[in-house]
C-alpha cells in the first residue's frame, strides 16, 4: 500500500480556489422551491378589491332613516312600519322625487340581517338607487 504525503521537495502548495459547486446546489433547489410556491400565493381570477375608508357623512333633512330594532322591527324616522309593503309603498312615494335621497339604515347590533334584509328587499322593489347603513366609529386606541 503506498500513500501520497506530499511533495517528496517539500513544496505545498495551498488551493486557494472556492468550491462553488454546494452553494449553485442550494441555489437551484431555492429557485425550484420559489417557482412551486409562488403560483399558490397569487389567485388565478383578477378581482379589484374595495379599498376600505373611513368616510364622515352628515345626514341631510331628506334623506330616509330606517331603524331596525333588535325584535326586528322597522321605523321610518320614529314611525314604526306595519310590514314590508307599507314600506315599500312610502319609499316608491321617495323614489320618485329627483333628486333621489338616499336612504339610511341604521341596525340594532343585536339585530338579525332578516331585518335588514328586508329593507334592502323594500328599496329594490321601491326603486331606490341610494343606500347607506349608519354605524359608530370604533373606540379610539380599539
Amino acid at each position: 500500500m503506498s500513500m501520497n504525503v506530499g511533495d517528496p521537495n517539500g513544496d505545498d502548495e495551498v488551493i486557494a480556489a472556492i468550491n462553488t459547486t454546494p452553494l449553485v446546489d442550494v441555489m437551484l433547489v431555492m429557485l425550484i422551491i420559489f417557482l412551486i410556491t409562488i403560483p399558490v400565493v397569487t389567485t388565478s381570477i383578477p378581482v379589484t378589491l374595495p379599498k376600505e375608508r373611513v368616510e364622515v357623512r352628515e345626514s341631510k333633512p331628506e334623506n330616509v332613516i330606517i331603524s331596525v330594532d333588535p325584535a326586528g322591527g322597522i321605523y321610518v324616522y320614529e314611525a314604526k312600519v306595519a310590514n314590508v309593503e307599507a314600506l315599500v309603498d312610502r319609499l316608491k312615494k321617495v323614489a320618485v322625487i329627483k333628486p333621489q335621497p338616499e336612504v339610511q339604515i341604521r341596525g340594532d347590533l343585536a339585530s338579525t340581517y332578516e331585518g335588514v334584509g328586508k329593507i334592502l328587499y323594500a328599496c329594490q322593489r321601491a326603486g331606490i338607487v341610494k343606500v347607506a347603513f349608519i354605524t359608530e366609529p370604533p373606540a379610539l386606541g380599539g
